[in-house]
């Protein structure tokens, strides 16, 4: 059997043009699915912590949710977006390629009752070590974070399961139920902090009732879909499967690889946890407006490309597969470096009319503002990680990205304590945005040094013409800039505005900035069916 050429030898311009195109535009179709329904999560979620921030504003209180409700929120992206899909993902789609149901089945079964042993496990240990830790506990902040821990822990097993049946949808080209499951969770707190709240002596802990409930309904409207293709395990628990084994095998080492951002997180609520009352809270609020972008296309882009990627490799097609990689680099770009510059220079009016009620002042939205613009600067290297790691994933290298996310993880854990060290020794008055800054450091690096792999090995080429896109998406950068600076609203004038003044406002301002944005792309043809289906 012939090897399949290499994409050094073999580009994409070689490739049928009409195929190209088709398998572009299907990919498109894709991602506007997911995008669409995670458009409607990511909105539903700015409702809940509008609601959030109303009812409870920005201290101890909400510091002690958001730190017991990040610990469960961590195995979300681990599973649902990292560590376990990344593993499970080409591994199905090679057995789905060999056209045997009934293996197909049988690996789905055994996955899903190892998954459940595991997570059983797991949630008892975290829930007896949350107890411990609710006993020791000395500061009334301690007390009331550990005991919503024991509340929201087991959102841990309800939604890693969730994770698994999703990752099975999107695998058949099933996104829609998997992307718009987030909303429940959203609706979920909103119920609790508008109407169990007030039922209770300590009303912040409604929240981690929310969340309890919400893992549950998650998981249950992923059952009909599965049913209806067939596939909804039965739990048949077999560990020596070589299947399971090899997922098993992939996981351990893409646990640590696919998670640094992740692990980042739990780093820097630890020490915020350490700082001023109302730091966990800003960086909570700062992480939900870099997630909207992030969210609603980086995890869209990397849920769509990874069982692409994994079926063009076992095909043995290789330029499709630089190919792949080009377009969703291509796109990242175009949502990423937009949104990081509109994030920088309207943080603060985003913060200021979307949450600047009831209980969240004037000064939250300012310190939530410095962070956000410290974290702006990662949203490219995030991105990009969703493009980027699926590339090695795709083709089962989980040992490259380990170790380049290992030395992100720790570039960004000693970044986090030097920068805190530093703003604290200067009387800095946001010491929590160092966390923020860092953390991007840390993403840029990561997403950096996978890029430069992929190029060394000839994962990924490029044709001439992406560096020409490059340049025209710079300019249309600079009229975006052009217009954000001239446009930037009187920040002391918009505290008298009621809430509809200022979301119009800000909303005229985001409209003529993408209109400048967008009319640059469009002059200079970037946005031709051409660009979108190959290399122009």
């Amino acid at each position: 059997m012939r090897n399949a050429p290499e994409p050094s030898q073999c580009g994409w311009s070689k490739l049928n043009h009409v195929d190209a195109q088709a398998v572009c535009l299907k990919l498109l179709r894709s991602l506007a699915t997911v995008s669409g329904m995670t458009l409607l999560s990511r909105l539903s979620g700015f409702a809940r912590d509008v609601v959030v921030t109303h009812a409870f504003g920005a201290g101890a209180a909400t510091d002690a949710f958001w730190v017991a409700f990040r610990i469960p929120n961590l195995f979300r992206r681990l599973v649902g977006e990292g560590s376990f899909s990344m593993a499970f993902v080409p591994v199905l789609a090679e057995y789905k390629s060999s056209g045997d149901p009934s293996a197909l089945k049988a690996l789905i079964d055994r996955v899903a009752a190892a998954l459940c042993a595991v997570l059983s496990v797991l949630t008892a240990a975290g829930l007896l070590l949350a107890y411990a830790l609710n006993q020791s506990a000395v500061t009334d902040k301690d007390v009331l974070t550990t005991s919503m821990v024991l509340l929201t822990f087991p959102y841990i097993f309800f939604i890693s399961l969730t994770a698994f049946s999703g990752a099975i949808l999107n695998s058949f080209g099933r996104f829609a139920v998997p992307a718009i499951t987030p909303v429940l969770l959203n609706l979920s707190m909103i119920a609790a902090a508008l109407y169990l709240a007030p039922l209770l002596e300590v009303p912040v802990q409604a929240l981690a009732f929310g969340v309890l409930l919400a893992g549950v309904l998650q998981l249950l409207v992923q059952i009909p879909a599965l049913t209806r293709l067939g596939l909804l395990p039965r739990l048949k628990l077999d560990l020596r499967d070589p299947g399971v084994r090899k997922i098993g095998a992939l996981m351990l080492p893409t646990l640590f690889g696919s998670s640094v951002a992740q692990v980042n997180v739990i780093i820097s609520t630890a020490i915020a946890y350490t700082l001023i009352d109302g730091s966990v809270t800003w960086l909570s609020l700062t992480d939900r407006l870099l997630e909207f972008p992030l969210g609603l296309f980086g995890v869209a882009l990397g849920t769509v490309i990874l069982p692409h990627l994994a079926r063009k490799h076992v095909e043995g097609k290789t330029a499709h597969f630089s190919r792949t990689l080009d377009w969703g680099i291509r796109l990242a770009l175009l949502i990423a470096l937009p949104s990081t510059v509109g994030l920088y220079f309207l943080s603060e009016a985003i913060l200021c009319a979307i949450f600047q009620y009831g209980q969240f002042t004037a000064h939250d939205s300012h310190m939530a503002s410095i962070s956000l613009q410290a974290l702006t600067f990662g949203l490219p290297g995030f991105v990009l990680l969703k493009v980027l790691a699926p590339g090695f994933f795709a083709r089962q290298d989980a040992k490259t990205p380990v170790q380049i996310g290992l030395f992100a993880l720790a570039l960004n854990t000693g970044l986090n304590f030097l920068l805190v060290y530093w703003a604290q020794q200067v009387d800095f008055h946001a010491p929590h945005a160092a966390l923020a800054l860092s953390a991007a450091i840390g993403a840029s690096v990561n997403a950096g040094l996978l890029f430069v792999v992929l190029k060394r090995r000839a994962v990924l080429t490029f044709e001439p013409q992406f560096y020409g896109f490059c340049w025209r998406l710079l300019l249309a950068l600079a009229a975006l800039c052009a217009v954000l600076w001239t446009m930037q609203p009187d920040l002391t004038l918009w505290q008298t505005f009621p809430a509809s003044q200022r979301i119009m406002q800000l909303g005229l301002v985001i409209l003529l900035g993408i209109a400048a944005f967008f009319a640059v792309l469009l002059l200079t043809g970037t946005l031709s069916k051409r660009f979108l289906a190959r290399p122009d």
